[in-house]
């Protein structure tokens, strides 16, 4: 058999060693054609090229692809590399910092190798398609990598964050869970210092290191629910329940998590939990969800949504 017919079936081997989690010896010689004994000659190739691959003895065991010390390269159908390219683009406007560039960087060398029918359809999804990005905060990738791996291993993590007098304090915490809202990203920690669970926001942190004193893991809260409750309460001057004739999803689709927290009620029913500065604002966006609602508290949103119905019936009249 040529070489070229030998790489080309070697290629064939580590397509299907990606495709699923693993493969018997004689599976792998069907779909290639060949002997269970080339199957075993290939293998060998592969391991030579740096791809762990794995074999399991007895009945019922074959091959899999493994971890490596380093990355080899990747075969992509057609279907994942039109998806990893197009995800590529928009990672490019993300909100972690240096992720736009590697992103740029990864789809330059991805473009490089694409037949050009693959390129021509990713540009054409590319040219028909526009991002909004919000005003989000960029993070710094480093950070969300030690960040990441402080909450893997247990162990407690020193960094400066602004106080109530707008000095920057050293805090130390033992991380569970980072949780992005879409705007901002948020760390769920037990603060040692003040002995409870408080959330932080990465983009105020400065100095984060990760220590080496290991903690043992606490019970602790939901770490999503905890920072949604976090984020829509407690920065803002008033907070309202609102009892709203609607179903929870459909509040949810109209109201984002960092903005309003929705809780199952009955009979069609679900409250709602907004926090705001302002309460005639507050009972402006209110009003504009457009359900048949009811104030719980505080009661005077009740006084501003009379004020607003007032307003809106001078308008109209």
């Amino acid at each position: 058999m040529s070489v070229e017919a030998t790489t080309e079936r070697v290629l064939r081997l580590l397509g299907l060693l990606q495709r699923r989690p693993s493969w018997t010896a004689a599976d792998l010689a069907a779909e290639l054609g060949v002997t269970d004994r080339s199957v075993r000659r290939d293998v060998e190739r592969l391991r030579a090229l740096g791809y762990p691959v794995h074999a399991t003895a007895g009945v019922g065991g074959g091959y899999r692809l493994g971890a490596g010390t380093r990355l080899p390269p990747l075969l992509l159908d057609d279907e994942e590399a039109i998806a990893t390219a197009v995800s590529l683009r928009m990672a490019s406007g993300g909100t972690v910092a240096g992720a736009g560039d590697a992103a740029l960087r990864a789809l330059a060398k991805l473009d490089q190798v694409m037949p050009p029918r693959l390129r021509a359809e990713v540009r054409a999804v590319h040219g028909a398609t526009d991002t909004l990005v919000g005003p989000g905060v960029q993070i710094d990738a480093e950070l969300l990598v030690t960040l990441a791996r402080a909450c893997r291993d247990a162990v407690r993590v020193r960094f400066r964050y602004p106080g109530r007098d707008g000095g920057n304090r050293e805090r130390t915490v033992e991380p569970v869970r980072m949780v992005a809202t879409g705007r901002r990203w948020y760390l769920m920690a037990w603060d040692a210092d003040r002995d409870g669970w408080r959330t932080f926001r990465l983009d105020r942190m400065r100095e984060a290191v990760a220590t080496t004193w290991r903690f043992r893991p606490r019970e602790h809260p939901d770490p999503v629910a905890y920072v949604q409750r976090a984020v829509t309460e407690a920065p803002y001057r008033h907070l309202a329940r609102i009892r709203v004739r609607a179903g929870p999803d459909e509040v949810r689709a109209l109201v984002p998590p960092q903005v309003g927290r929705v809780e199952d009620d009955h009979d069609g029913w679900c409250v709602l939990v907004v926090g705001g500065a302002d309460l005639d604002a507050l009972a402006v966006h209110v009003a504009r969800l457009g359900f048949e609602m009811e104030v719980l508290e505080p009661a005077a949103l009740r006084e501003a949504a009379a004020r607003l119905a007032r307003r809106l019936a001078a308008l109209a009249g």
